[in-house]
Protein backbone atom coordinates (compact mmCIF):
# COMPACT_ATOMS: atom_id res chain seq x y z
CA UNK A 1 0.00 0.00 0.00
CA UNK A 2 2.72 2.59 0.82
CA UNK A 3 4.18 1.72 -2.54
CA UNK A 4 1.01 2.94 -4.22
CA UNK A 5 1.08 5.93 -2.49
CA UNK A 6 4.75 7.23 -3.23
CA UNK A 7 4.09 6.36 -6.97
CA UNK A 8 1.13 8.39 -6.87
CA UNK A 9 3.06 11.43 -4.80
CA UNK A 10 5.53 10.67 -7.31
CA UNK A 11 3.40 11.04 -10.15
CA UNK A 12 2.00 14.23 -9.13
CA UNK A 13 5.42 15.87 -8.25
CA UNK A 14 6.68 15.13 -11.44
CA UNK A 15 3.51 16.41 -13.15
CA UNK A 16 3.51 19.37 -10.95
CA UNK A 17 6.76 19.90 -12.17
CA UNK A 18 6.00 19.46 -16.44
CA UNK A 19 3.18 21.78 -15.71
CA UNK A 20 4.73 24.19 -14.02
CA UNK A 21 8.06 24.39 -16.23
CA UNK A 22 6.16 23.98 -19.23
CA UNK A 23 5.99 26.83 -22.06
CA UNK A 24 2.50 28.42 -22.72
CA UNK A 25 0.63 27.24 -25.73
CA UNK A 26 -0.37 30.78 -26.71
CA UNK A 27 1.54 33.79 -26.76
CA UNK A 28 -0.45 36.96 -27.15
CA UNK A 29 -0.13 39.33 -30.38
CA UNK A 30 -0.48 43.36 -30.42
CA UNK A 31 -4.43 43.37 -30.61
CA UNK A 32 -4.53 41.20 -27.19
CA UNK A 33 -6.00 37.56 -29.42
CA UNK A 34 -4.05 35.01 -28.69
CA UNK A 35 -2.00 33.22 -31.24
CA UNK A 36 -0.34 30.04 -31.24
CA UNK A 37 3.17 30.42 -32.96
CA UNK A 38 5.68 33.68 -32.73
CA UNK A 39 4.42 36.11 -34.97
CA UNK A 40 6.60 36.28 -38.43
CA UNK A 41 6.83 39.19 -41.21
CA UNK A 42 5.49 42.11 -41.68
CA UNK A 43 1.95 43.49 -40.31
CA UNK A 44 -0.18 42.86 -43.47
CA UNK A 45 -4.45 42.50 -43.97
CA UNK A 46 -5.98 39.35 -45.54
CA UNK A 47 -8.93 39.91 -47.94
CA UNK A 48 -11.04 37.20 -48.97
CA UNK A 49 -13.80 37.54 -51.36
CA UNK A 50 -16.55 34.74 -52.38
CA UNK A 51 -17.86 35.34 -55.44
CA UNK A 52 -21.00 33.18 -56.38
CA UNK A 53 -21.52 31.99 -60.16
CA UNK A 54 -25.68 31.84 -60.64
CA UNK A 55 -27.08 34.47 -61.81
CA UNK A 56 -30.45 35.28 -60.40
CA UNK A 57 -31.99 35.77 -63.54
CA UNK A 58 -31.45 32.66 -64.51
CA UNK A 59 -29.14 33.35 -67.34
CA UNK A 60 -26.09 30.62 -67.19
CA UNK A 61 -23.80 30.50 -64.78
CA UNK A 62 -20.14 32.12 -64.61
CA UNK A 63 -17.69 29.98 -66.04
CA UNK A 64 -13.87 29.29 -65.31
CA UNK A 65 -13.06 31.12 -68.20
CA UNK A 66 -14.99 34.47 -67.52
CA UNK A 67 -13.81 34.48 -63.99
CA UNK A 68 -10.20 33.93 -64.67
CA UNK A 69 -10.96 37.04 -67.29
CA UNK A 70 -12.72 38.93 -64.72
CA UNK A 71 -9.58 38.66 -62.76
CA UNK A 72 -6.87 39.53 -65.57
CA UNK A 73 -9.03 42.87 -66.21
CA UNK A 74 -10.33 43.90 -62.22
CA UNK A 75 -7.96 42.37 -59.68
CA UNK A 76 -4.38 41.79 -61.28
CA UNK A 77 -3.63 45.49 -62.36
CA UNK A 78 -4.95 46.92 -58.90
CA UNK A 79 -3.01 43.66 -57.17
CA UNK A 80 -0.09 42.44 -59.11
CA UNK A 81 2.07 41.34 -56.61
CA UNK A 82 -0.31 38.20 -56.37
CA UNK A 83 -3.04 36.51 -55.45
CA UNK A 84 -4.88 33.06 -55.01
CA UNK A 85 -8.20 31.57 -56.30
CA UNK A 86 -9.78 28.65 -55.07
CA UNK A 87 -12.67 26.73 -56.23
CA UNK A 88 -15.36 26.55 -53.91
CA UNK A 89 -19.17 25.58 -53.48
CA UNK A 90 -21.32 27.49 -51.09
CA UNK A 91 -24.67 28.61 -49.96
CA UNK A 92 -26.37 31.62 -48.85
CA UNK A 93 -29.73 33.08 -47.83
CA UNK A 94 -30.82 35.71 -51.03
CA UNK A 95 -32.63 38.94 -50.24
CA UNK A 96 -35.60 37.00 -51.12
CA UNK A 97 -34.85 34.51 -48.62
CA UNK A 98 -34.23 31.58 -50.61
CA UNK A 99 -31.11 29.51 -49.89
CA UNK A 100 -29.13 29.37 -52.69
CA UNK A 101 -25.92 26.82 -53.27
CA UNK A 102 -23.87 27.00 -55.92
CA UNK A 103 -20.49 26.69 -57.20
CA UNK A 104 -18.25 29.77 -56.40
CA UNK A 105 -14.92 31.39 -56.12
CA UNK A 106 -12.70 32.63 -53.45
CA UNK A 107 -9.83 35.20 -54.02
CA UNK A 108 -7.73 35.77 -51.46
CA UNK A 109 -5.72 38.83 -51.45
CA UNK A 110 -2.56 40.00 -49.40
CA UNK A 111 -1.70 43.61 -49.30
CA UNK A 112 0.50 45.43 -46.37
CA UNK A 113 -1.42 47.09 -43.68
CA UNK A 114 -0.25 50.58 -44.30
CA UNK A 115 -1.75 50.06 -48.21
CA UNK A 116 -5.25 49.15 -46.53
CA UNK A 117 -7.19 52.38 -47.62
CA UNK A 118 -6.06 52.30 -50.62
CA UNK A 119 -6.82 48.50 -51.08
CA UNK A 120 -10.04 49.04 -49.71
CA UNK A 121 -11.59 51.38 -52.47
CA UNK A 122 -10.20 49.02 -55.11
CA UNK A 123 -11.64 46.33 -53.72
CA UNK A 124 -14.56 47.81 -53.06
CA UNK A 125 -14.64 48.20 -57.34
CA UNK A 126 -13.82 45.02 -58.05
CA UNK A 127 -16.98 43.78 -56.14
CA UNK A 128 -19.24 45.91 -57.28
CA UNK A 129 -17.78 45.35 -60.89
CA UNK A 130 -18.33 41.63 -60.46
CA UNK A 131 -21.99 42.34 -59.23
CA UNK A 132 -22.75 44.31 -62.17
CA UNK A 133 -20.95 42.17 -64.83
CA UNK A 134 -22.72 38.68 -63.88
CA UNK A 135 -25.67 40.41 -62.38
CA UNK A 136 -24.74 39.55 -58.76
CA UNK A 137 -26.84 39.97 -55.91
CA UNK A 138 -23.39 40.41 -53.37
CA UNK A 139 -19.75 39.79 -53.55
CA UNK A 140 -18.86 38.23 -49.80
CA UNK A 141 -15.81 39.93 -48.08
CA UNK A 142 -13.57 39.01 -44.59
CA UNK A 143 -10.86 41.18 -44.02
CA UNK A 144 -8.40 39.72 -41.34
CA UNK A 145 -4.91 40.81 -39.79
CA UNK A 146 -2.33 38.68 -40.98
CA UNK A 147 1.78 38.46 -40.32
CA UNK A 148 3.06 37.81 -43.40
CA UNK A 149 6.60 36.80 -44.92
CA UNK A 150 7.77 36.10 -48.16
Amino acid sequence: MRTHSLRNRSALAVAGLLLAGAPAAYTAVADGRPSAAPAHGKPYVETTLFFGTARPDGGPAVTDRQFMAFVDMEVTPDFPDGLTVQNGRGQWRDAHGTIEKERSYELILLYPEPAATGSDRKIEEIRRAYEKAFAQESVGRVDERAQVDF
